[in-house]
């Protein structure tokens, strides 16, 4: 059975479930994607120039055999290329093998020096993130909406941007609102007022690290148990159900096939099992005093989260 898909806002279905590759080792994500795609029934790869792997990720897409125009794949726009994101695109289509993409989103509201001291991660002497703190993200969107326009990609949105840093673009968009967000969520992190800010925008919300993080607490939460074993189902089935169900598109990583498959196969059961009870019983794990982040990077700046602990530079820095 395949994942259902959700509508975005200017018409693109994506499906609901996708296959996340954040630290997907890249002498493994080739067979994961492969097999993603052609056992596994999944149709929606996540991926980031970010993440290193995007070559690979396209090798296991070709692998696969999968018509291209079956598959849609997503990648992200990595902070020191906000001011050249055509740069940025031209290169994740060559890693793909591809000529578009389905979805492109700026990765992190965060600028960086695009001539520091590392084309990933430039830093300054004090050791802070090299930010470039001149850039307006309005302009990076404008960039963004090109790509739009020349057919390079479908749609476009974005990722870990709280409502703070939408307000820097959503008053300039000309073309398109995002489409989609990505960010962290999951019932210890279910940001239940950016979901509700996001469906008054028409923004569709994706969850990253819906199962939690290494060793994440969430597969063991005696809620989450509980209910897992009440309607026969697997723990993490139940945490990706609770997002589907919210019509939260869900990107779980796995490079173990078993797991690959189950993920979809599991998540379709539990959105059809899961009652209004225990919806509502998950949507409360956090204010019960269960709220937690499990990825949390050091950038120097003000992302506008709550919750947030990333290092802040002092004044004397």
């Amino acid at each position: 059975m395949p994942a259902p898909s959700i509508k975005l806002n200017n018409g693109v279905e994506i499906p609901a479930i996708g296959l996340g590759t954040w630290q997907s080792k890249p002498e493994e994500v080739v067979s994961a994607v492969s097999y993603a795609l052609k056992e596994a029934g999944y149709r929606h790869i996540d991926c980031a120039w970010g993440y290193s792997n995007e070559k690979e990720v396209g090798q296991g897409i070709k692998q696969s055999g999968v018509p291209r125009s079956e598959i849609f794949i997503t990648s992200k726009l990595w902070g020191t290329y906000h001011s050249r994101v055509e740069e940025a695109l031209d290169e994740t289509l060559a890693n793909l093998g591809t000529d578009y993409l389905d979805l492109y989103l700026i990765h992190w509201p965060v600028p960086m020096n695009p001539k520091g001291n590392h084309p990933t991660f430039p830093t300054l002497p004090n050791g802070l993130r090299d930010v470039d703190h001149s850039w307006k993200l309005s302009d990076t969107w404008k960039q963004m909406e090109a790509m739009v326009k020349k057919g390079k990609v479908k749609t476009i949105g974005i990722s870990n941007f709280s409502i703070k840093k939408m307000d820097e673009i959503l008053p300039t968009a000309e073309i398109i609102l995002p489409s989609i967000k990505c960010l962290e969520l999951h019932p210890y992190n279910p940001q239940h007022e950016l979901l509700s800010y996001l469906h008054s925008k028409g923004i569709v919300p994706e969850a990253y690290s819906p199962l939690g993080s290494t060793n994440s607490p969430l597969l063991k939460d005696d809620v989450v148990v509980r209910i897992a074993q009440k309607h026969s189902v697997q723990p993490s089935d139940v945490l990706l159900g609770w997002l589907v169900a919210h019509d939260i598109v869900a990107l779980p990583k796995s490079v173990t096939p078993s797991r690959i498959a189950s993920n979809m196969t599991g998540t379709i059961s539990a959105v059809g099992k899961l009652d209004k009870e225990d919806i509502v019983e998950l949507d409360g794990l956090a204010a019960s005093g269960k709220q937690k982040r499990f990825i949390m990077p050091p950038w120097p700046v003000d992302l506008g989260f709550d919750n947030w602990t990333a290092p802040m530079p002092t004044a004397k820095e």
